[in-house]
Order: structure tokens, then C-alpha cells, then sequence
């Protein structure tokens, strides 16, 4: 892309051109209820957006959990989505890349994603085994399951994630 996209945080005033890209970039899927609560969620939720020539062209969301038995916190990358004219142009790596330079700025021990292995593992994400999501997985899914440490010098964590309420939606973590 010859221009940089503006990376900055989501404002209300952002939130139709936000609900707009998603169909447009995931027309199989319907992510709209749950993009709905999550920009609502103006306690666990960081919104980013990318901005080209006066339009947003792509949005990431990261959510704060925490781990069961655990003080330090986790975040849960997603969902993340980029306008259809604006994709395989670095717009999506560069709306992760500034997520996670965001969540070790806040002491967030680590990101976790549901999503695609070879794209993922771009960022530094590996699949997860100690850490289990809220709800069971389709086997298929294993890989999916990932993580990034955020801080070297932080324990490993281990345990359940425990996730606030837009992600308590058990078919959002099913096929």
C-alpha cells in the first residue's frame, strides 16, 4: 500500500462504518450481534480502527479476561476485519501489530486469537494448550487455539479464560 493507514482508537462516530465492513469482508459469517456488544463494552474492550484518505478501511477489537486462579490478565484478539479494496495490502498486520504494541503499553500478560495458524503465527501467536478457552473446541480447531507471551520475563499462564459477557455466547466458539 503507498499510503500508511492512520491507526487510532475507535470513536462512537465510528461504529456504522465499523458494523459496514464486517459483511463486506465476512459475508458467510454474522458477527453484528456480537460487534454490536462489543463496542458497547467500553470496560473490557479496546476498538481500533484504520484510517485511509478520510475512511475507515479496517477495525480490530481486543478484549481484557482474565484466567481462573490467576491476577495477571490475558486479552482475546478479535474480531478484526478489513474493507475488501483494502485487504492483502498489510492494513490487518499493521491493526494487530499496533493491538499488541497496545496490550504490553497495559501490562497484559498475553493475547490469545481464535483464528487462522498461518496467519497468526506472522505475530508471534503458537498454539495454546495451557490456557483453555470458555467453552470445548471442535478437535478441527486445535491449531486455531493460540497465544502470544507479551512479556518475556512473565510466567507462562494456565488455566480456564474466563471472558465477559459478549463472549459468553457459546456458538461463537463453534464451526
Amino acid at each position: 500500500m503507498s499510503n500508511k493507514a492512520e491507526i487510532r482508537r475507535s470513536s462512537p462516530s465510528d461504529n456504522e462504518a465499523i458494523i459496514a465492513i464486517y459483511p463486506a469482508a465476512f459475508p458467510d459469517e454474522d458477527l453484528l450481534p456480537l460487534l454490536h456488544e462489543l463496542l458497547n463494552d467500553h470496560q473490557h474492550v479496546i476498538s481500533l480502527v484504520a484510517i485511509h484518505d478520510a475512511t475507515l478501511i479496517g477495525h480490530i477489537a481486543t478484549t481484557t479476561c482474565t484466567i481462573e486462579g490467576r491476577d495477571e490478565q490475558a486479552a482475546l484478539l478479535g474480531p478484526l476485519a478489513v474493507t475488501p479494496d483494502f485487504q492483502n495490502q498489510g492494513i490487518g498486520s499493521t491493526l494487530i501489530n499496533e493491538c499488541l504494541r497496545h496490550l504490553r503499553n497495559n501490562a497484559i500478560a498475553q493475547a490469545l486469537v481464535l483464528g487462522d495458524p498461518a496467519y497468526y503465527t506472522r505475530f508471534g501467536f503458537n498454539p495454546e494448550t495451557k490456557v483453555t478457552p470458555p467453552y470445548d473446541l471442535p478437535p478441527e480447531w486445535d491449531t486455531a487455539w493460540q497465544s502470544v507471551n507479551l512479556h518475556n520475563t512473565k510466567p507462562v499462564l494456565e488455566g480456564k479464560l474466563k471472558v465477559p459477557k459478549p463472549w459468553q455466547q457459546p456458538a461463537l466458539w463453534l464451526p
